[in-house]
């Protein structure tokens, strides 16, 4: 089964996803209006929305709820895309200028801030508190990543283990809370929603060390967006953390002097080692044994088609570095 199949399966549902997505950033204001049409076009190829849907046909079928918990979720995901790319200066995103880029950093905060805003304004339609109990840990886990990466921004010697806690909670847990929703909403049995939420973490996880190592080895027109951040920033990904334990004690000190600024013009001699070097590969297998799990969580819950279509999903994280976009 092709990604494309995967996505037609659900195509229809989808389309509804978009309506209410759209309507949801509908603004009678003229400048939130603009603000908000530009997020818009941030927006990919819904891989959340995607999820939610297909987890909950696998679970019996998709109804309007479903469609209103896909556009939520993809709200909060581009919130959160708006948000990092405050924080990593980037400027671009889906090959368009960023939020901060064009109005700068005051702006796209307190436009993400709305977007979350809007998107439990929206979950709030439903009137089910034990839905938006989830979703709301579940965007408290993402908030929390995003600060623990803050935190040790600059950490030298973050383990392998406290990143993937990180990534787990960044990336993971908004993955997991779609596939979990799409069980919920179509009234499926606590442990096949538990199953759901153990894959969809487990896909966030390799997605987002994927992304990791696009940040280093990727091609900018392929992904279209600001590549290269994670080293100036000195945000300490998995291939980076596999290759300061590979190498000697002097090399070590070079590179945490280039990341520290101390030796800046050698960042880009720095990026060349870490994709040369077999940290890239390390890291790509490690998001394989991710996959792996994604795979070993679907089971035997659904219909033989639907199973499929999650496991292609997954596999397309590590045959095409995460789609080459952030999702």
């Amino acid at each position: 089964m092709s990604l494309y199949h995967v996505y037609d399966t659900v195509a229809e549902e989808l389309e509804g996803v978009r309506e209410i997505f759209a309507d949801a950033l509908a603004a009678d204001e003229p400048a939130i209006a603009d603000f908000l049409e530009q997020v818009g076009k941030f927006r990919g190829k819904m891989l959340r929305p995607v999820l939610v849907l297909l987890c909950g046909k696998l679970c019996g079928g998709v109804v309007h709820e479903h469609r209103v918990a896909g556009a939520v979720v993809e709200m909060i995901h581009m919130a959160t895309l708006v948000h990092d790319d405050v924080l990593d200066e980037a400027e671009t995103r889906r090959r368009g200028a960023t939020v901060n880029a064009l109005w700068g950093n005051e702006t796209a905060v307190m436009l993400g801030d709305l977007l979350l805003a809007r998107a439990f304004l929206l979950f709030s339609s439903l009137a089910r508190a034990d839905w938006a109990r989830l979703l709301a840990a579940a965007t408290s886990a993402v908030c929390e990543g995003e600060l623990l990466q803050l935190y040790y921004r600059g950490y030298h010697a973050l383990s392998e283990e406290r990143y993937l806690e990180i990534i787990g909670k960044k990336t993971g847990r908004l993955m997991a809370i779609s596939c979990e929703l799409g069980g919920e909403i179509a009234g499926a049995k606590q442990e096949t929603c538990a199953a759901l939420g153990e894959y969809g973490q487990a896909l966030g996880t390799a997605f987002q060390i994927m992304d990791d190592v696009t940040d280093l080895a990727g091609d900018e027109r392929q992904a279209g967006k600001t590549l290269g951040t994670d080293l100036e920033k000195e945000k300490i990904t998995l291939p980076l953390i596999y290759y300061l334990k590979s190498c000697s004690v002097q090399e070590r000190q070079w590179a945490q002097d280039v990341l520290s600024g101390q030796r800046k013009d050698d960042i880009r001699e720095l990026r060349d080692k870490v994709r040369t070097g077999g940290s890239v590969k390390q890291a790509r297998q490690r998001a394989g044994d991710f996959i792996e799990q994604a795979r070993t969580s679907i089971g035997d819950h659904g219909p033989v088609e639907l199973r499929e279509g999650l496991i292609e999903l997954a596999e397309m994280v590590i045959h095409s570095g995460g789609f080459g976009f952030k999702g």
